[in-house]
């Protein structure tokens, strides 16, 4: 995939993945890589200041965990992250469907 094709939906991509539990950011990027079948391979220097800048504007929150004697940073959905999710999936439903429209085979109107 290039890399550009992610830009304008890496936080929508994000958010959903910790809908359902907090996780931290590797889980985060390992999530993002099994849901697409291994093709989205998120750099750590895209995700992390995606996730600040998640947080920043109110849609996650986060809190420090000690796992395996580790510190680890969890990030969760908040009632605004849920609601900015929601709106994402519509306006990505909308998308795929013009975009599905015009690259269809035979899609063209006949007018030239």
């Amino acid at each position: 995939m290039r890399p550009g094709t992610l830009r304008g939906h890496l936080d929508g991509l994000i958010l959903s993945v910790v809908e359902d539990e907090p996780l931290h950011g590797y889980a985060i990027m390992e999530a993002l890589r099994q849901r697409s079948d291994e093709t989205l391979d998120v750099p750590t220097g895209t995700l992390y200041p995606a996730l600040r800048r998640l947080e920043r504007a109110g849609y996650l929150r986060s809190d420090w965990k000690t796992v395996g004697g580790r510190k680890r940073r969890s990030y969760r959905l908040t009632a605004a992250g849920r609601r900015t999710l929601a709106s994402e999936r519509s306006e990505w439903r909308d998308f795929a469907r013009v975009i599905e429209g015009v690259l269809r085979p035979g899609s063209a109107t006949g007018t030239a």
